[in-house]
């Protein structure tokens, strides 16, 4: 309660909201809204990651973006993180506290070249932070060169930038990005894709029915990329353009 008692209240009834329980007014309870995302982990999850907030500049499209994890989360804590990355993050606490900035600066493209980042805490600690590529399972969005690709990129960046995310992630794909659902703020990325009609259901890798049922009512009513009269699958644009829209000018 001592804790407690010096956070604000807006804050206190935000954290009790989120582990759903129920927040006091005096003599009032007032009974948490049913929260439907997350969900419990469906099958074939193989483990959960929170997020640190999104940046802008970390959408890569309408289904991809790079987020970090804090390398302190219980999951983190089953992977070790390489000695010379905690070697370069002690030295240049020391080189930052000696002012030997471009010491300090070379030390940090060693963490980020290893794939972490340096995050500031809510007392403007220093949090090292573990990077994942992240692709959205079981929808693909236009490419960004595709009609609509800019659309789908801006969709996406407007649902999770600036928010903590939920990943539940089912395994790698042959880049390297771990392939998962993603929750933001109670709501299921994929879901609001396939609404908006700025993603086509990729049914070859995931056969879940209200992926299927979503796309179908976007389709009836004409949004987004189903205004157009045959809008071309990404996958068909990618065999003949390649992933950045270069394969043409090679040839």
């Amino acid at each position: 309660m001592q804790t407690l008692h010096r956070h604000q209240k807006a804050d206190v009834e935000g954290l009790l909201k989120f582990y759903g329980l129920p927040v006091l007014y005096e003599h009032h309870i007032e009974i948490p809204a049913v929260v439907n995302y997350p969900p419990p982990w469906p099958e074939g999850v193989k483990f959960e990651l929170q997020t640190f907030r999104v940046d802008a500049y970390c959408v890569a499209d309408g289904d991809g973006l790079t987020a970090f994890v804090d390398v302190a989360d219980p999951r983190e804590a089953t992977l070790s993180v390489p000695k010379d990355v905690v070697e370069a993050v002690l030295e240049r606490s020391k080189a930052r506290a000696s002012k030997e900035f471009p010491k300090a600066d070379a030390l940090l493209k060693t963490i980020l070249d290893a794939g972490y980042r340096i995050h500031k805490g809510p007392n403007n600690e220093e949090i090292l932070a573990r990077k994942y590529r992240i692709r959205l399972r079981g929808i693909d969005a236009p490419e960004n060169k595709q009609p609509f690709g800019k659309e789908a990129k801006e969709e996406f960046t407007q649902l999770v930038q600036g928010n903590c995310l939920t990943v539940h992630v089912y395994g790698e794909d042959q880049y390297g990005r771990h392939v998962g659902d993603v929750y933001c703020n109670g709501k299921f990325a994929q879901e609001i894709m396939l609404k908006k009609g700025l993603a086509w259901h990729y049914y070859i890798f995931d056969k879940r029915r209200e992926f299927k049922k979503w796309e179908k009512k976007a389709r009836a009513v004409k949004v987004g990329l189903w205004a157009s009269p045959n809008p071309e699958k990404p996958w068909e644009w990618r065999k003949k353009h390649g992933r950045d829209g270069k394969l043409d000018e090679l040839n």
